[in-house]
């Protein structure tokens, strides 16, 4: 038999808006591509790195890969708590959590380090966007259809940072007005 205990009520917030909404899963799809291009040097596949790069086809699959595989999982993974940003779960504590269920998450909980991983991505991007061609002029770096390729899967991640700061202001601007 189980027993119900009785949690605080969380105060009804208003919906997220649809373009927040898509700002959110933009946001969480940023890292999409860059991933799968890391999982296809992982696999085997080669996507245009030569001799004298680290990254050579012949070291692949092998021990790195690992790596490559667990990075790519990492960062979608982060790039999936943005939707907590506009989810219930972002607001309320899920019920599969044990003593927290249905207790209201503190605001500040959730924008503090949304905030922080925001600066913090767009520092990183754009610097690295910034020195794009410093990178690619590195022995055994993709050139032709391997650099174009490399390229669009990396472009897109210059926009998860700005992404999660909108979706983080909006949260934040919901929840201290409503909740």
């Amino acid at each position: 038999m189980t027993t119900h205990i009785a949690t605080p009520a969380a105060p009804a917030v208003p919906a997220v808006s649809r373009p927040i909404r898509w700002a959110a899963h933009g946001a969480t799809l940023t890292l999409l591509p860059s991933g799968l291009w890391r999982i296809a040097i992982a696999v085997g596949i080669p996507v245009g790195w030569g001799v004298g790069s680290g990254l050579e086809a012949e070291l692949f699959p092998g021990v790195w890969s690992f790596y490559l595989v667990a990075l790519s999982a990492f960062a979608e993974g982060l790039g999936l708590l943005t939707l907590g940003l506009v989810q219930r779960w972002g607001e309320v504590v899920p019920g599969w959590i044990p003593s927290l269920a249905g207790r209201r998450i503190p605001p500040l909980a959730a924008v503090a380090p949304a905030l922080l991983g925001a600066v913090a991505v767009t520092c990183i991007t754009v610097g690295g966007a910034f020195h794009w061609s410093t990178a690619m002029a590195m022995p055994g770096a993709p050139t032709g259809a391997g650099w174009w390729l490399m390229t669009l899967c990396y472009a897109p991640l210059v926009l998860w940072g700005p992404l999660l700061a909108v979706v983080t202001a909006a949260y934040w601007r919901r929840r201290r007005i409503h909740g």
